[in-house]
């Protein structure tokens, strides 16, 4: 009877890894007021309140009902930052050290003379942005008849049979780890799934998390397929795939899961402590999250 009633209470979505301190201290500095107000009246009745109070902020991240939500909207950033809490948002980005790519606009101020078919090294990466990149690996042209960049067809080709692959069958953390670079023995690798993202773990801790499971298999496929196309892919650090994983995916003309349309919208993504307004790349017909950036 009390484990249901425990099970009734409990709200993961504001506890655990998504507990909000601020949002804890909060209702902590609330219940100890009420504690002490009634405990002028009757002493017990005070431990007992704080007591209740206490177990509801543990199973359910807050007493005071809508807490959460008047914390994204009116929590201020430095009371968040000393918590912990970035007020930024929680672009989920792939393994993108910064949150988003530089891939805002296909056709910024690109130069197609550029350096197609030439060979990269790890130097060279750092100076280019990820459309040079691209350019030079020859992934990515000038479309034909409009001034901006398409995903050249013989690589769309290839992602596309690679990226079917990966949705027909089945991959494991593992495998999302390889194709990443992120392998290495003694390492444990795994998935994280729910209706926000699709987290990779290594020994428990996040090093990578993505809008939907479409996104993450678009990212594994490019991974597999630039390999051929990239001598020098292997070599790069993670954080440099990741950044770069991410903004070809803004060249999907089709979902991963699904081949439907892929639309861009303004949408809403919360963390939690705050929420943000981002760009997004959606799959019309299911919502997944193809990409996500900032708006400023």
């Amino acid at each position: 009877m009390m484990e249901n009633i425990v099970e009734e209470l409990r709200q993961p979505e504001y506890t655990g890894e998504n507990r909000c301190e601020a949002c804890t201290a909060t209702n902590v500095t609330i219940a100890g007021v009420l504690g002490l107000l009634l405990s002028r009246k009757s002493r017990s009745a005070g431990v007992i309140v704080v007591g209740i109070s206490l177990t509801l902020i543990y199973l359910r991240g807050y007493l005071i009902p809508g807490t959460p939500e008047l914390t994204k909207r009116y929590m201020p950033a430095p009371v968040l930052r000393l918590f912990g809490k970035e007020p930024e948002a929680d672009v989920r980005s792939g393994l993108s050290p910064n949150g988003g790519s530089e891939l805002t606009d296909r056709s910024d101020n690109m130069a197609a003379s550029s350096t197609e078919g030439s060979d990269i090294d790890g130097e060279d990466l750092d100076t280019l942005s990820p459309e040079e990149y691209f350019l030079s690996v020859g992934v990515i042209e000038e479309c034909d008849g409009e001034d901006d960049l398409c995903i050249k067809e013989t690589f769309e080709s290839e992602w596309t049979d690679e990226m079917t692959r990966l949705n027909d069958g089945s991959f494991s953390a593992e495998d999302a780890a390889a194709a990443l670079g992120l392998g290495g023995e003694d390492r444990e690798f795994a998935i994280r799934e729910d209706e926000q993202a699709q987290q990779l773990k290594r020994d428990q801790q996040v090093i990578g998390q993505w809008p939907s499971r479409a996104a993450l298999i678009a990212d594994i496929g490019a991974s597999r397929v630039l390999e051929s196309w990239d001598t020098h892919w292997t070599e790069y650090e993670p954080t440099e795939k990741g950044e770069l994983l991410n903004g070809l995916r803004l060249f999907l003309d089709t979902c991963p899961t699904t081949e439907g349309e892929i639309v861009f919208r303004e949408e809403t993504v919360e963390s939690c402590c705050s929420s943000h307004e981002v760009i997004a790349a959606v799959c019309k017909d299911t919502d997944e999250r193809i990409f996500e950036h900032q708006m400023a």
